[in-house]
């Protein structure tokens, strides 16, 4: 798991050392058949800056974390923190990090220092690795704890503040619990986060967050919903989002519940079993395929395919009697999480990979994966990535997804309500900028080129294997399926749908099934096919 790569972005100054680690961990990555990150940052924004990654080489498995059977005892913690506060009943704000410049603590204690809310309602715990005094370590180590001890006493501090010169496993753990029963916080203000392994530590402990926003953090809350992201160089922004969580209640219990909730399936027996899985697959010989099916399903993923166990067994089982029926994904996920899903949902390999809204294609070559590169040259006529952002830029309600999301022909926002389509539409019109927009899930948007989308996509994988639109199956459930359930002769809507594309139900083409997700996807497959079977013997009825 590279991460000197972001380490040299976070730095003030060159590093030899830092280029020396960059050029070894190249090598590495340049020779592995498989690289495997935690984040989407990490895989999709970390590593690709090495010269020699790949995507197609590159897989997401998320960490797991230890978790105690029962209730966790807090008293080590308190008997670790007692002899520096005077009153250690107070919310606990927590910080557990090496003692290093990119960590940022000297500007946490700032912000703690600097806003009264949390000067008089709060204590500050700061676990800044093992020492046996100030000097101990090497000089950044120094540097660092010196520039906490100021900090402290240039805010007055004393009484408020606790940091420990030494801690145990234990007392880790029960300083997460303590934290959680006071109403306190976990905070992450370090300038560039790798991961973020504590944030989900803290999260098994039911104690809601505050992180930074560069990296991993932004995964890692996205899904578990247990925190608010900051710019770690804002000190006012660090101490009101903590202020925040400790003074909302009703906010700090759901994201309490979010995180002790969210946090159940990170574990270490599923990082394990994901890792056996793409071991497997590396070692494993190429199974055999049909090269050119006679049929093709290019389905979505998420909640169309996935949301239900029996579902996917079913489909996965038809796939596998039905040799000459092709399967490829449409998803608007990039492709190292497209890979994840499939894989943690047990579903069939495809043929190839529609990510990114239906912007990217994947196609396995020579053994990897591997963008297909005339799709692209395809689309990219009148692409003007850099206009869409100066044009909506300061529109109110539209706030760009992160930067992972930020694909070669695509752009995406967050979109705060489902009219702001139609303003987004005619501000590019009104700007001349050629651009499709989708929006989907109540909140997504996405802007592309006009030639672009999942039924474009959908389309130029059909003439590469050789298929007939009239063979072409499609299913979907939302609106970022709009086009490809539009353009295919055999559209299937799940049962599950989103209200945004229940109209397309009325459609000829489209098949409403009863059926949920992959269950859903089955039952029209099946009922496309009878229905071709009836058409079939009504035309040889009919005389030449």
């Amino acid at each position: 798991m590279p991460k000197a790569s972001s380490t040299r972005r976070a730095l003030a100054r060159p590093s030899a050392a830092i280029d020396t680690r960059i050029e070894e961990e190249d090598r590495a990555i340049a020779h592995a058949r498989a690289v495997i990150g935690s984040s989407r940052d990490e895989c999709e924004r970390q590593l690709t800056a090495y010269p020699s990654a790949r995507i197609g080489k590159i897989h997401r498995l998320v960490p797991g974390v230890a978790r105690r059977s029962g209730g966790c005892d807090d008293n080590p913690a308190r008997e670790l923190v007692a002899p520096f506060l005077r009153d250690p009943s107070k919310p606990i704000v927590l910080a557990i990090a090496r003692p290093v410049h990119k960590k940022n603590l000297v500007r946490l204690i700032d912000s703690f220092g600097t806003n009264s809310v949390l000067r008089e309602r709060c204590n500050l715990v700061v676990l800044a690795g093992l020492r046996d005094d100030l000097s101990s370590g090497e000089a950044e180590q120094q540097q660092v704890l010196q520039g906490l001890v100021d900090a402290i006493d240039r805010h007055d501090l004393y009484g408020r503040v606790a940091y420990p010169k030494a801690h145990t496993r234990e007392q880790v753990g029960a300083l997460y619990e303590l934290a959680a029963r006071t109403g306190g916080v976990f905070v992450n203000p370090a300038l560039m986060e790798p991961y973020g392994l504590t944030l989900v530590e803290a999260a098994a402990h039911g104690l809601p967050v505050v992180a930074t926003k560069i990296g991993g953090p932004q995964d890692i809350i996205g899904e578990l919903e247990h925190g608010l992201l900051v710019d770690p160089q804002d000190e006012t922004a660090i101490g009101g989002a903590i202020e925040r969580l400790v003074t909302d209640t009703a906010l700090w219990k759901r994201c309490a519940r979010n995180a002790r909730t969210n946090s159940l399936g990170v574990n270490w027996d599923a990082y394990a079993a994901g890792f056996l899985a793409i071991a497997r697959d590396i070692v494993a010989a190429t199974p055999a395929r049909c090269i050119a099916p006679a049929s093709l399903l290019v389905s979505d993923l998420d909640n169309t395919l996935t949301g239900c166990d029996h579902g996917v067994t079913r489909i996965g089982q038809f796939f596998r009697r039905q040799r000459d029926f092709g399967f490829v994904i449409a998803t608007g996920r990039s492709i190292v999480e497209a890979r994840r899903l499939v894989r943690d949902w047990k579903l069939p390999v495809p043929l190839a990979w529609i990510t990114a809204v239906g912007t990217e294609i994947y196609v396995e070559r020579d053994g990897e994966l591997a963008l297909d590169q005339g799709f692209a040259e395809r689309i990219r006529h009148q692409w003007h990535p850099g206009a869409i952002e100066r044009a909506l830029a300061g529109l109110p309600g539209l706030v760009p997804q992160p930067d992972y999301d930020q694909r070669a022909y695509k752009r995406s926002y967050y979109a705060e309500c489902p009219g702001l389509a139609k303003r987004v539409e005619e501000r590019l019109r009104q700007c001349d900028i050629p651009a499709r927009v989708v929006f989907s899930h109540d909140r997504l948007l996405d802007i592309m080129p006009r030639q672009a989308g999942k039924a474009a996509a959908m389309r130029h994988v059909a003439a590469m294997l050789g298929i007939p639109l009239d063979r072409v199956f499609a299913a979907g459930d939302s609106g970022n399926d709009a086009d490809m359930l539009t353009a295919c002769r055999n559209a299937i809507l799940v049962g599950n749908h989103a209200e945004e594309v229940a109209a397309l139900a009325s459609r000829p083409n489209v098949y409403l099934a009863r059926r949920s997700h992959a269950s859903g996807a089955l039952e029209g497959i099946l009922a496309h096919h009878r229905a071709q079977r009836v058409r079939g013997r009504q035309a040889g009825r009919v005389p030449a």
